[in-house]
């Protein structure tokens, strides 16, 4: 068998001891820890850790020679040849130092070896350098330690630098996980240079080196050193320059075909030349036959040797060069839009050397001429007499008037430009004559005073007798219409405000509603005259007929129990009903606004201030004492409500948006973009088409439903917010109030064509009401078959306009 010296070292192959001397080995105990990998020390091991392995060689024992790279050689040459001798010389069964010396099996090989090499071929050899050292381990065993590769020498690459990464094209991510990143031509391992906080501690720690760059070598991981030329040349390429003093950027072509005095053997193509060179061209026929053209017109002349009298004149006209711009002008009739030059005016008889006597001034005329501005002078010359023509001294403004003519002639736009006439009236939409849209109110007919501080809200009977009015101080008012007189008052509460009345549409029943604080009050006005016996009565049924309902229809749970309403009809007081208040609606929030369905039976509350969005509109049945919140979950803040005049439509107007239900499909029909920071109030025209939408930013918009969701016009006309908006049940009219102190009447004409667009013609701005902190008009209200208005203002005054 035979056995490998060491890692990365050619194979010694010597022979195996006979069995008899390995017993002989094994008597004296000379193995004993040789099989302990523990006892080995680190320099026995190879570098990479891996094991030695055995190579079974084929040739005879007796063959089996030291290769000559495997020689031993120490500085110490008498030492080791001493050692072959004894080796050569000793017995086996009585010399110790032989038995010590071949107790691993390197030395067993090189003693087998020795044994048959002669004595006079290692004499020989004495001059040969060797290139180990034989060392005793922690065993005792010899160790032989190989002295460093000469890479100049021993290395089939003699360029290779000292300390140069031998991994070749392996890439250094491959040693991430190891702390070395590779091999030097020795086998030493490269270890991983020092980064982060280590490094950055170490160059504090020292100084910068001569030749510093920064850069890191790629293979070996460190620090790079450039020569002073390699930084120029590195310098030069940053900036786009040549990297060497001796390198031309623009050689001379290399003409491999032909040139230097050299013809081509073999042309490029042997391609027949094509036949359109031997045709002329068509463009250059163009283009002679244009040349042709010009030397028949004289444009083109052909070359003539100039003559004295052409060098004369050139050189006349070198020295005295003077140009006319006009002098060649023709006009141009072909053009319609050019327009000539303009000529001087002939010169008349004040500008004679002689001129007659009535032309020339006199004294006083001569004065008032010379005292006057030369831009509010008539002439620019004063008229003078001579008696002679060679008595005419030169004119003295004759080089200005000649520079300002040129001005003229040059500056003055020449071209004809199409004025239009047009007439800005014109441009306006044709609106009718106020005069023409008449009847509208125009003047304050009547003043209805008595109420302390502001009266928030309005409201006309539905026969048009009386006005009903509410305000700050808890109270409910009933005025005639025509007289302005007080007839019947009322105060429901002390400390809240009345924000609402209303009246319940049609003339059979008479029912004045009412929401001061949460509660909504249904009130039967007692007055002398105000109601007949058989109205009165038919009043009361109608606020009376629910509590019947209520009592045998009222809604259950599953176990049987009432169940919770966030409503609460009751009958007041005793003292209340004495004074006409028959019903009472108490709910949970504050009613803002109150608007009445066309029957009269259904009425819908809108509470801004609601701690939950659901329950901010309600729809009541006045003859069940029922209440219902048709919303879940309401998009925005609501603002005010109304119903359709015709359909099952509900309407809702949130901050910045109208949105309009069908009551019986339970669903959204369409969703108005007005545009509005913040809506104050709509009103529905009588035939559903058209709403009106009011808003605080001052802005009025008309909305047309069949058109789309934005305003069909928007109307600014205010300089404050707008409070409120209302069209007129039967005439083409409709009002707004603002907090501007005025109301603004406009005629708005709607028509059942689709394809007729309404018409908006402002009428009349009505003014009368104080602004009392910034607060003017609060609400308006038309009466239901004449052209009349009533407003209600801050001020605590209601005017009924005519």
């Amino acid at each position: 068998m035979v056995q490998r010296a060491g890692q990365k070292r050619k194979v010694v192959e010597v022979p195996v001891p006979a069995p008899e001397q390995i017993d002989e080995e094994l008597g004296y105990g000379a193995v004993d820890g040789a099989l302990d990998d523990e006892g080995d020390s680190e320099e026995d091991l190879s570098d990479d850790g891996s094991d030695e392995e055995l190579e079974i060689d084929g040739e005879d024992d007796s063959e089996a020679e030291l290769d000559s790279d495997e020689i031993p050689s120490s500085e110490d040459d008498e030492d080791i040849r001493q050692q072959m001798r004894e080796l050569k010389t000793s017995n086996g069964d009585n010399d110790i130092a032989s038995q010590e010396l071949t107790r691993s099996d390197i030395a067993r090989k090189v003693s087998a070896a020795s044994a048959r090499m002669p004595l006079s071929a290692l004499e020989d050899d004495a001059d040969d350098v060797p290139n180990y050292t034989v060392m005793t381990d922690a065993n005792g065993d010899p160790r032989y330690v190989y002295g460093e590769i000469d890479a100049a020498y021993d290395s089939d690459d003699s360029d290779a630098p000292a300390g140069a990464n031998t991994i070749g094209d392996i890439p250094l991510s491959y040693y991430d996980a190891y702390p070395h990143i590779g091999y030097d031509i020795n086998g030493r391992r490269i270890q991983r240079p020092a980064k982060g906080e280590a490094l950055d501690s170490l160059l504090d720690s020292i100084d910068i080196p001569k030749g510093w760059t920064g850069l890191t070598d790629p293979a070996t991981g460190k620090p790079l050193k450039l020569s002073r030329e390699d930084l120029e040349v590195l310098k030069k390429l940053t900036r786009h320059e040549t990297p060497g003093d001796g390198y031309d950027p623009y050689p001379d072509m290399v003409e491999y075909f032909t040139g230097k005095g050299m013809e081509e053997v073999m042309p490029i193509s042997a391609a027949p030349e094509p036949k359109r060179r031997f045709i002329p061209s068509m463009h250059e026929h163009k283009r002679v036959m244009k040349i042709v053209k010009a030397i028949k017109e004289g444009r083109i002349k052909p070359y003539r040797a100039p003559t004295e009298e052409d060098r004369e004149r050139e050189e006349a006209e070198a020295d005295f060069a003077s140009y006319d711009v006009w002098a060649n002008e023709q006009p141009r009739a072909d053009h319609v839009m050019n327009v000539p030059a303009p000529k001087l005016p002939p010169p008349g008889y004040e500008e004679s050397y002689h001129p007659p006597p009535e032309y020339l001034p006199d004294k006083h005329e001569q004065q008032e001429w010379e005292e006057q501005d030369e831009e509010d002078r008539t002439r620019d010359f004063m008229p003078r007499d001579h008696t002679a023509l060679r008595k005419v001294p030169g004119y003295e403004q004759f080089i200005k008037e000649k520079f300002e003519r040129c001005l003229d002639l040059y500056l003055a736009p020449r071209v004809r430009r199409s004025k239009l006439n047009i007439d800005p009236e014109s441009l306006l939409p044709k609106l009718p004559d106020p005069a023409e849209l008449k009847p509208f109110p125009t003047t304050c007919a009547t003043v209805c005073r008595g109420h302390e501080g502001r009266v928030r809200s309005i409201a006309v009977d539905p026969s048009g007798w009386y006005i009903a009015s509410g305000g700050d101080d808890g109270t409910v008012r009933v005025w005639d219409f025509k007289t302005g007189r007080q007839l019947w008052r009322i105060k429901l509460s002390a400390s809240e405000p009345v924000n609402v009345v209303s009246w319940r549409p049609g003339q059979d029943a008479r029912v004045l509603t009412a929401c001061c604080g949460e509660t909504v009050y249904f009130i039967v006005p007692q007055s002398d005259g105000f109601y007949t016996p058989e109205a009165e009565a038919a009043s009361r049924e109608v606020l009376d007929s629910g509590f019947g309902y209520a009592a045998s229809n009222g809604s259950k749970t599953v176990a049987g129990q009432d169940k919770p309403s966030s409503s609460s009809w009751a009958r007041p007081s005793a003292a209340l009903q004495e004074r006409g208040v028959l019903l009472t609606l108490t709910l949970r929030s504050t009613p803002k606004t109150l608007s009445w369905h066309r029957r009269g039976d259904y009425l819908s509350t809108v509470s801004p201030t609601t701690a939950a969005t659901s329950t901010a509109i309600a729809i009541h049945t006045l003859s069940k004492h029922q209440t219902q919140h048709p919303f879940k979950r309401l998009k925005g803040l609501a603002q005010t409500a109304c119903f359709h005049p015709s359909k099952p439509l509900f309407f809702v107007a949130t901050r910045q948006r109208v949105r309009m239900y069908d009551l019986q499909q339970q669903k959204m029909e369409k969703e108005l973009m007005p545009g509005a920071r913040w809506i104050s109030d709509i009103s529905l025209h009588p035939l559903g088409s058209n709403l009106l939408i009011a808003s605080y930013d001052k802005r009025l918009l008309w909305h047309d439903l069949d058109l789309g969701t934005t305003p069909y016009k928007t109307l600014r006309y205010h300089s404050k917010a707008i409070r409120a908006v209302e069209f007129h049940p039967s005439l083409p009219l409709f009002a707004d109030a603002s907090d501007d102190g005025s109301l603004q009447i406009f005629h708005g004409k709607v028509v059942g064509d689709s394809l007729e667009n309404a018409t908006v013609v402002p009428l009349k701005v009505l003014r009368g009401h104080r602004v009392v902190r910034e607060l003017g008009v609060l609400d308006v209200k038309w009466h239901p078959r004449e052209a009349w208005a009533v407003s209600a203002g801050a001020d605590g005054s209601i005017r009924v306009w005519m």
